[in-house]
């Protein structure tokens, strides 16, 4: 199997096969990202195709000093930060249901409250470790933090998520007796 890296590598070349081979990679894992972040499913959709349109556009300047992976990762995340600053302009207009929240279990309910309560730093580490199944590395390139502040914080944040879930735990098995 071909790198991601080999792969863009040729795409800068001109191969079209090579792009395709990386969206469909790709495609799910971006979507899943903005999914989880945004109320609006299109609009993960619509930001899904941005990140691979600015593939597109910065292909001749891309250089494999990191992971695809990451690069993509990072191209989401200045999307994802211009749609809120965008959602913020427009909020009474859009204010609607929560991220994912069609066919939610309880305990996604909970998780999902959960997080909302962690700081916005903590809660990105976290996702981009759990959900996202990045590599400490790989984060700490993305976030441009130092390894140990990621370890740190995410430590912090799955510490403040197991403590805010504790109570959601005891109150489903007592309801359970």
């Amino acid at each position: 199997m071909t790198t991601d890296e080999a792969l863009m590598l040729e795409f800068q070349r001109g191969s079209r096969e090579a792009l395709d081979e990386l969206f469909a990679r790709y495609r799910e894992p971006l979507y899943g990202f903005y999914r989880r972040r945004l109320s609006i499913p299109e609009r993960a959709e619509d930001l899904t195709q941005e990140t691979f349109l600015v593939v597109i556009r910065a292909t001749e300047r891309y250089e494999p000093r990191a992971l695809v992976r990451t690069w993509l990762y990072g191209i989401a995340l200045k999307l994802l930060a211009a749609e809120r600053r965008r959602q913020a302009r427009n909020a009474p207009a859009e204010q609607g249901r929560e991220p994912a929240a069609e066919d939610a279990s309880d305990g996604a309910i909970w998780v999902r409250q959960a997080l909302s309560r962690l700081d916005s730093s903590e809660r990105e580490i976290l996702m981009l470790r759990e959900y996202e199944q990045l590599s400490y590395a790989e984060i700490a390139s993305l976030l441009r933090l130092p390894v140990n502040t990621v370890r740190s914080r995410l430590f912090r944040s799955r510490m403040a998520l197991r403590e805010y879930l504790e109570p959601a735990g005891k109150e489903a098995r007592n309801a359970q007796q």
